[in-house]
């Protein structure tokens, strides 16, 4: 059994035929599923969602993208969605240097302020880096928080080492299955077995066999399966580890059956 650590159930590509997809991801052997709220709007969608099915979880924060948006109010809003027993996380938060459509100026000043609000709230965060992986851990060490996921993980394995000495997870999603994701590759091989997660960042990142495809979480099997020929452990035992570290992570054995 599975679970996909980050999948966006929220967004409009999902719309017409969310409940399908999920019957799939359990047909698959995806048990549960933690949907990740990306601003304060879809932060609500993703705790409506998790509040319709027993094995949906939320996360609610401010994406870098929308950071620009976002002030007191929304921050304020985000705090009393927290309070939800559906709410798993805070996040999805960080800094994405690639694209920028924030400013970095103000994608540091929220990221800065969310950590210090998912803190004071002893959520555990999920991380968005890209193209910021100095800013990004420097950030985190500073802010004290200790508990937490670098989301689609896409740094090299340097930086996983200091990820997992800061007490974070590291998630490792589709694109392992491409050929050219050689440094995530790497990245997937050396995780210790209690520091791996699995996700589908869907509809985003669809693995190969469906690349191409709008991706969703019962093609995570399949990068659990290059997860599992990459390290040379039956899938089983990828399986077990992944699913033991994001309960735990995410406080899911206070919910779900042990």
């Amino acid at each position: 059994m599975f679970i996909d650590s980050h999948a966006h159930l929220e967004m409009k590509e999902f719309d017409r035929d969310r409940g399908e997809v999920i019957e799939r991801a359990w047909a698959a052997g995806v048990e549960t599923i933690v949907t990740v709220g990306t601003n304060l709007s879809l932060s609500r969608k993703a705790l409506s969602i998790a509040r319709q099915y027993e094995n949906v979880y939320a996360t609610i924060g401010i994406h870098p993208h929308d950071a620009a948006k976002a002030d007191d109010k929304v921050l304020d809003e985000l705090k009393l969605l927290a309070g939800d027993a559906k709410v798993v996380a805070y996040g999805e938060i960080g800094l994405d240097f690639f694209r920028n459509i924030s400013p970095r100026e103000k994608q540091i000043e929220i990221f800065a302020t969310q950590l210090q609000i998912a803190k004071a709230l002893d959520l555990p965060v999920v991380i968005h880096d890209r193209d910021a992986h100095e800013q990004t851990l420097t950030m985190v060490r500073d802010s004290g928080v200790r508990r937490g996921v670098f989301h689609c993980f896409s740094g090299e394995w340097n930086m996983a080492r200091k990820c997992i000495d800061l007490g974070f997870y590291i998630s490792i999603p589709g694109v392992v299955t491409f050929e050219k994701s050689k440094v995530l590759r790497e990245v997937a091989r050396q995780v210790p077995a209690d520091a791996i997660l699995l996700e589908t960042d869907c509809p985003y990142l669809t693995p190969e066999p469906h690349r191409g495809k709008r991706n969703e979480p019962s093609f995570m099997v399949h990068t659990a399966q290059k997860v599992a020929d990459i390290r040379g452990v039956p899938i089983e035992e990828l399986a077990a580890a992944a699913t033991v570290n994001t309960r735990r992570l995410f406080g899911l054995d206070r919910v779900l059956p042990g």
